[in-house]
């Protein structure tokens, strides 16, 4: 596979991924390509709120385009694992504006 920078060493590990318009994704990066579309395998969406917990919306196998992507990070599942999400409260995040 070609594509994104060091995306390679990612595959198979859980990512987090959040889109331009302030979307949350963590799943399991199963592949990419050149334009860094990417494929999450496992994938759920984590939607925050400052009135409730973090809701995690499941996705399944799930295609983000690319140019929606603005940051794709590694994910320390055993840091991961420990935290209650339904404790947290937090802002949504707000769209990238280009």
């Amino acid at each position: 596979m070609s594509g994104g920078p060091g995306l390679e060493t990612l595959v198979d590990q859980t990512i987090s991924v959040i889109t331009n318009d302030g979307r949350n994704i963590v799943g399991i990066l199963k592949g990419f390509d050149q334009a860094t579309n990417i494929i999450l395998d496992e994938s759920h969406e984590r939607v925050f709120s400052t009135k409730e917990g973090v809701q995690q919306l499941v996705l399944g196998l799930y295609i983000i385009r690319g140019d929606n992507i603005s940051i794709v990070g590694e994910l320390d599942e055993e840091i991961d694992s420990t935290l209650d999400w339904s404790k947290m409260r937090a802002h949504p995040l707000k769209p990238v504006i280009h």
